[in-house]
């Protein structure tokens, strides 16, 4: 007689061995809940990876997410310094900056309108400024102050040092800008911005009024959630990249034909080269539209620009790690944020050297928008990533202020 015709029968059989173990294993399961549930795809497949406070270490001798390419990237890797997930809360985090006097690394949240800041002496983090006019980029300058890039308000912002603000730049040729949205300050004191259509998305800044770019139909009202006095506009500017001038005088020195939907720029260690990311079409771009790709350019007197060249296309292993922010160290190899969508492990930090070589990569769970050095030794990689902020202590530093 089978074993199901006992059953029918109701004479009892000994379940199986495997029958056991299947039946264990599914009791165990839901007394789990959502422990047993599967989790978003790891960066490491084997074995999985876990980012949480708390969680088991992954990091033996090197970090199995800093990965080698060429040789020559071996000596920025320091043994036995994980990756590790400082925060996470954020809608959408850009924007990195540290601040050496304070010791305390500042970025913005763009969506929730505000500012936060870690403390490196504990790791507390609060809100350091809102709202901030939906701000960006941020960096410090050479004399300790901050600079903001707002989409909301169009204009690039200096923090002084008594506590006041100033507005640097928030028109052209008296044209608003469109959303400034990356910062930096060159050795002679200018600072140099992009300013792609990026800010005019409902959900990082200021939609365009009625029949504007970002608006066309007029069915957004940019108004909403604003405080009462708010000014909106519509983009009439194409995208380019300025310079202001120590003296305030401000001026384009790249359009949207050189670098299609610039987005992030930073200077080789001399200041003799600017790099700069051109990124995907913004809301309602109508120029010619950013492939993800890196130019350099030879920065000569008075911030005059020349032989443009493609520094590099940005695909990996055949995927798209779409450029946004950038930074150079004091060697000169080019470290770039990885937005490679859906690619899961393509996602985090991509490291190129002087010539354009890739040379390695760190994997992050999340997309990488940003990245920063800082630390006391500046020798600390800061990645602001989705939602959350991540850091690992490289074997250089950072080549100035940022």
């Amino acid at each position: 007689m089978t074993a199901s015709a006992k059953w029918a029968t109701g004479t009892p059989v000994a379940p199986s061995r495997r029958a056991v173990i299947a039946a264990a294993g599914a009791v165990i399961a839901a007394a789990g809940g959502a422990r047993a549930r599967p989790g978003p795809p790891s960066t490491v497949t084997d074995p999985p990876r876990d980012f949480r406070p708390g969680a088991a270490p992954t990091t033996y001798f090197t970090d199995p997410d800093v990965i080698t390419i060429d040789p020559a990237f071996e000596s920025y890797v320091v043994p036995n310094s994980a990756i590790r997930r400082l925060w996470t809360g954020a809608l959408w985090a850009e924007g990195p900056a540290w601040n050496a006097v304070g010791r305390f690394l500042v970025w913005s949240d763009i969506p929730n309108n505000r500012q936060l800041r870690w403390l490196e002496e504990d790791g507390h983090v609060s809100v350091f400024r809102a709202p901030s006019g939906n701000s960006n980029g941020n960096s410090f300058d050479r004399q300790g102050r901050q600079l903001s890039c707002e989409h909301a308000g169009r204009r690039v912002v200096r923090y002084e040092l008594d506590g006041s603000a100033t507005v640097l730049a928030d028109s052209f040729e008296g044209k608003p800008f469109n959303a400034p949205n990356d910062v930096v300050q060159h050795i002679d004191g200018a600072y140099w911005f992009t300013d792609p259509p990026y800010g005019g998305q409902l959900y990082e800044g200021l939609p365009d009024e009625a029949g504007g770019p970002s608006n066309p139909k007029g069915h957004l009202n940019p108004r909403l959630g604003q405080p009462a006095g708010t000014v909106t506009t519509r983009r009439v500017l194409p995208n380019a990249v300025y310079r202001i001038d120590p003296a305030g005088r401000i001026d384009r020195v790249l359009t949207d034909d050189q670098v299609p939907d610039p987005n992030g720029l930073c200077f080789s260690p001399d200041h003799r080269t600017l790099y700069v990311c051109s990124t995907g079409k913004g809301p309602g771009d109508t120029g010619p539209g950013g492939k993800g790709e890196i130019y350099a350019f030879d920065v000569g007197n008075g911030g005059a620009l020349s032989n443009k060249r493609l520094f590099a296309d940005c695909v990996v292993d055949g995927v798209k790690c779409g450029p946004d922010g950038l930074r150079t160290d004091v060697d000169g190899n080019l470290w770039v944020s990885s937005n490679a969508g859906r690619a899961v492990g393509y996602n985090g930090v991509t490291v190129w050297s002087l010539a354009g070589t890739l040379i390695g990569r760190i994997r992050l769970p999340e997309v990488c928008g940003n990245l920063t050095f800082g630390g006391p030794k500046r020798n600390r990689l800061f990645m602001a990533a989705s939602q959350s902020i991540y850091a690992v202590t490289v074997n250089t530093q950072g080549a100035g202020p940022a």
